[in-house]
């Protein structure tokens, strides 16, 4: 008898994290491994964000927060999605989560039931799935190739939903591929949920500041007459260098958050009150950071894109935004490692690119794509071209 529940039992672990625990065990065994797989900003938090979460911590803003977050940040956040996402959005409409995921996790977590189906465009971020299948929803993905630019065709959006489709999730720019969402893309995908009203959509905008050119569009704001059904999601995380801060929010409409409130109420409660000062400071503070490192994101892209051109066999579109590179690897499977190793899937090739040429990605599998893997970019530059350099070795060795 399984002393588990089925909804442990039946969530698959994220790759990326177990990708990363292999590379730190190498580089501790003294492998010179160098980890491309987890998605985290190389930069550091600024110094004003770090300031103010000390002041807090000396003001003595260290006791239980609000479920839904401070005062001050829900405004900070209220204001933040004015400026940068065009959304008329009041305090009281805002939840303050313990990171982007767990914002995912309530939204999830509130409305779907057993069986309920979750449509995601693929490829996509590997926690999609790890929640909606705890949640016990199926999730139904929408195939987003390459040769489409990793961009969801309305056409394809509506053959895949059915009679118990619950729930959209929407990733733009994406994670793993970096494609980015235009205003005419969004229009079109609006027009397919007015066929449907008893989807909901979540829109995952923690990327929202690294597009490359032009500035990120929502579907909130692109079709607001369908914001009863829409909740916009972002957090501090990627933009202000701060993942280790766990700080996301967002804001939709009042029944999906009451909803929201109660799973988060009976599982974290608030978010730390040090976080959230460093937030306030982190919104409302100096905004220069977001373009100086946007544009450094955008070179490593380009830097990373013509580096592994040199590679045969292998394939990378160049990423519209985010801080990943997703090239195919399908021209490169049914070949031998030096060490005799066969390469029947994009499993495989991370895996040996790992033990043989000690750079850690993660398989598109995990990302609901095969035949892909995915590499972050945000590393130093040093870091990325070793890397490259590795990898192209190794495709050029393969047999």
């Amino acid at each position: 008898m399984n002393p588990f529940s089925l909804r442990v039992t039946r969530t698959r672990p994220a790759a990326t994290f177990a990708t990363a625990a292999l590379a730190r065990s190498l580089r501790a065994a003294g492998r010179d491994v160098i980890s491309l797989a987890i998605g985290e900003p190389d930069f550091p938090t600024p110094n004003h964000v770090i300031e103010a979460a000390h002041k807090a911590a000396l003001d003595g803003q260290t006791r239980y927060p609000p479920i839904a977050g401070t005062e001050a940040l829900r405004c900070a956040v209220a204001r933040k999605f004015g400026r940068d996402q065009g959304l008329k959005v009041a305090p009281t409409d805002v939840l303050v989560t313990n990171g982007g995921k767990q914002a995912i996790f309530d939204a999830v977590m509130a409305v779907v039931e057993q069986g309920d189906e979750v449509v995601i465009p693929a490829p996509c971020w590997a926690g999609y799935i790890q929640v909606v299948e705890f949640a016990g929803g199926s999730p139904i993905f929408v195939p987003c190739p390459a040769e489409n630019g990793f961009r969801l065709s309305a056409s394809d959006l509506s053959a895949a939903i059915g009679p118990r489709s619950k729930l959209l999730l929407l990733n733009f720019p994406n994670n793993p591929s970096g494609a980015v969402a235009d205003a005419a893309m969004l229009r079109d995908i609006a027009e397919v949920l007015r066929k449907h009203p008893q989807l909901r959509v979540v829109s995952d905008d923690i990327y929202e500041h690294l597009v490359f050119d032009g500035l990120c569009k929502t579907l909130a704001a692109e079709a607001p007459d369908l914001s009863d059904r829409i909740l916009t999601m972002s957090g501090v995380s990627k933009s202000y260098a701060m993942t280790g801060w766990r700080l996301g929010f967002c804001t939709g409409p009042r029944d999906w958050l009451d909803g929201m409130l109660v799973v988060q109420g009976s599982s974290t409660a608030g978010v730390s009150t040090i976080s959230q000062a460093a937030a306030v400071a982190a919104l409302d503070g100096p905004q220069d950071i977001l373009e100086e490192r946007r544009a450094v994101y955008h070179q490593r892209s380009i830097r990373v894109v013509d580096a592994l051109a040199r590679a045969p066999g292998l394939s990378c579109s160049p990423p519209q935004g985010a801080f990943y590179a997703f090239p195919s690897v399908k021209g490169l499977l049914g070949r031998r490692t030096p060490r005799g190793r066969l390469l029947v899937n994009d499993e495989d090739f991370a895996g040996a690119l790992l033990e043989e040429a000690l750079v850690a990605t993660v398989p598109g599998t995990a990302f609901a794509m095969s035949g892909h893997i995915r590499l972050s970019t945000a590393a130093a530059d040093m870091d990325l071209d070793i890397a490259c350099s590795r990898i192209v070795d190794f495709c050029k060795a393969l047999v």
